[in-house]
Parts: structure tokens; sequence; C-alpha cells
């Protein structure tokens, strides 16, 4: 496929390695002559504009950090009006569901499909091929896109229509977080019970009470050396959650507490 990619970034850098790999012709957006050569390194042709990304591309990707640069670059500088027509646009900023609906919106009559794709992962994951995206979009523009996704993720899961990838990642996150607040409350119970926390954490992540938040703790050694190294990350998601929670009408309920229990700095963000 002829694949454009704008923000080859932290997350981005490994997708556009893998679709390279993959035999993918990959054009990436680079505003400086640094960007750009790095782009070249990881196996695609650089250019300096979105209109030079979008050309002739079969599906576009953004992969950019947040919800209004994802509007600033596809509504107030139109990339979708340089972007063919039959071509998909796949969103992996993780935002408000009512972008990828506005976004869909206007591309729907220039035949342009529209996927909110955002991802559960990190960077090891994208180049190990094991990322996790959560896809919203029709059926048709999901098959179109699933032979560049499966590039760099494993499993690609359609979750309904468009704005849809990004309410069950909004909710992943929102339960991520909770349980981050849930193993620092534990952390703090066994501090009142004389159980050490070294030995605590060695010990949970065998029992029926683990998950991943808490095997990532353990790796680490401590929750509040965890909370430490992802409190910036978290924070930003947790107030994307509340926010976009607000807007469609609903809170975290008892997730914000168990939240708000871990991470402290994180109350009240988004409202």
């Amino acid at each position: 496929m002829k694949v454009g990619f704008i923000g080859a970034g932290r997350m981005g850098a490994p997708m556009v390695r893998r679709l390279a790999d993959a035999g993918h012709h990959v054009t990436v957006l680079g505003r400086t002559p640094e960007k750009r050569s790095s782009a070249t390194e990881l196996g695609a042709i650089a250019v300096g504009s979105a209109t030079d990304v979008a050309r002739d591309a079969d599906a576009v990707v953004l992969c950019v950090f947040t919800d209004e640069q994802v509007r600033q670059i596809v509504l107030a500088d139109d990339l979708l009006g340089a972007m063919p027509p039959g071509s998909v646009l796949i969103l992996h900023t993780t935002g408000n569901p009512r972008t990828a609906e506005a976004i869909a919106a206007r591309a729907c009559d220039a035949g342009i499909g529209v996927l909110d794709a955002p991802v559960s992962g990190g960077p090891h994951d994208i180049a190990a091929g094991t990322v996790t995206v959560f896809v919203g979009g029709d059926d048709e523009a999901v098959q179109r896109a699933r032979p560049l996704l499966a590039s760099y993720a494993d499993p690609v899961l359609h979750v309904g229509p468009t704005g849809f990838g990004q309410r069950v990642k909004l909710i992943n996150n929102a339960l991520f977080a909770a349980q981050i607040g849930i193993v620092a409350e534990a952390v703090g119970l066994a501090d009142r019970l004389g159980v050490d926390e070294t030995t605590l954490l060695r010990a949970l992540p065998h029992g029926s009470g683990t998950s991943r938040a808490l095997d990532s703790i353990a790796r680490v050694g401590s929750a509040s050396g965890f909370i430490a190294a992802v409190g910036e990350f978290i924070g930003k998601d947790v107030a994307v959650v509340r926010a976009t929670a607000a807007d469609l009408g609903t809170d975290l309920g008892l997730l914000g507490a168990a939240v708000d229990a871990g991470l402290p700095s994180a109350k009240g963000q988004g409202n």
C-alpha cells in the first residue's frame, strides 16, 4: 500500500519502520532536515508538506500527541482536501470521540474512510508488532486498512462505528489508572499491617489479585516509583478521560475515586 504518515515520533517511528519493512511504500512528513533524515533512516520517503504526504496515498496515518493537533492538521489545514477519494484516514491519537465523528462527517462526501484507532501499548510493543489497536469505523474501511495495521499491531480489534475506538480506549485508560490507584491503596494497607512492600510486590503477581498494572509496578519495585515514572502520561490520559466523559454526559463513577487514590495530582483534571 501507499501510506502517508504524519507524526513519526516516539510512537510513530517504530510504526514507520514496521510499515517499510513489511513492503509498504511510506511517505513521512518531515518539516526539518533532521526529521527528514530520520524518516529516511526508517526506510521512508521524506517530504515537507501534508499535501505531499497525502498525494496518491491509499491511507494516511496520523500519530500526533493531542486531539487539538488532529483537528488542526485534518480540519483547519485541510489534510482531507489533499487525500484522494477511496483512501482511508487512520487516527492513532487518543482523544475525544467527537473529533473522529466530525472528521468522518466531512470525509464522507469526499469518499474518504475515517478510522479512529487509538493504541494500547508502548514503542517496544509496536517494534515487536504486538501493540493493541481499538478501531472504530465502517467494515469496508477497516478491511482496507487491516493489512497496514497488521504491520505493527496484533490484535487489531474492530469495536464499533467511528468514535468507538476512542470510547473503548478511554475506558481502558480509566481502568488502568484505577488499577494503579488500587495497588497504591494495597501498598498502604500492607504498611499498616506491617508487610514489607518489596515482599508484597513479589507475592501478589502470583495471586488472584494480579493485573497488568500490578505486574508493571512490581517490575519497578514500588508503587511510588512507578507513579513517578508514568504519572505525567497517566495524568494526561486521565484529564482526557474526565473531559471526554463530561462532554458525553457522564463521569468515571467509582473508577474516578480509585484513580484519585493513586494519582492525587490528577484529581479534578479535565472537569
